[in-house]
């Protein structure tokens, strides 16, 4: 009896522990759509480390598309995922449509990671995906309002966000391709 007791009580405990796993948001759970116009289940991403980045067509980091499209190149095959995320939200520099971005970011940067279409990355109409984001109840580490175009979040291979980093850094800063290698090596 007390063996069978013992069994209960500790599927109970996995029980209670899978489920508290359960409730911790994971920010790859979300649709969106591609610049494309396809779906984009950004589940597609689970176990890899992802960037999420938002980006903008005149903006003076736009030129960090290049940087991006270098780090896509060389860690693309061990693991890596870069998501460009076009929002107009900071000086109205993305005014474009999803196929003027395609254009642009192709001819210009040879962009070839993956570019989500045009969405809102803070206010009212916040797309889903930056709300968890940026929020401090989701995210209370790494949590609070995207300030400019080019910031960028860096997830881990369980979902989780693992990093956050300003416009200014560079996508060749030493500490932000060491945080990526971290996580690669994960």
């Amino acid at each position: 009896m007390k063996a069978w007791l013992g069994v209960v009580v500790a599927g109970a405990i996995a029980l209670a522990a899978g489920a508290e796993d359960k409730k911790v948001p994971d920010v790859l759970n979300f649709k969106m759509k591609s610049l494309d116009g396809k779906d984009v289940d950004l589940a597609r991403y689970k176990g890899k480390v992802v960037m999420f980045v938002n980006v903008a067509s005149e903006c003076g980091y736009t030129r960090q598309y290049k940087g991006l499209q270098a780090l896509h190149e060389k860690y693309k095959d061990k693991g890596l995922a870069i998501v460009g995320v076009p929002a107009n939200n900071f000086g109205k520099q993305e005014p474009g449509t999803d196929e003027q971005i395609k254009e642009f970011c192709a001819t210009k940067y040879g962009v070839k990671f993956d570019m989500l279409s045009k969405v809102s990355v803070k206010g009212d109409d916040i797309t889903p995906l930056y709300k968890h984001l940026t929020s401090k109840e989701t995210e209370p580490k790494f949590g609070g309002d995207v300030k400019w175009n080019f910031e960028k979040f860096l997830i881990g291979k369980d979902g989780r966000v693992v990093g956050r980093f300003g416009s200014k850094v560079e996508p060749e800063d030493k500490e932000f391709v060491a945080a990526i290698e971290r996580e690669l090596a994960r």
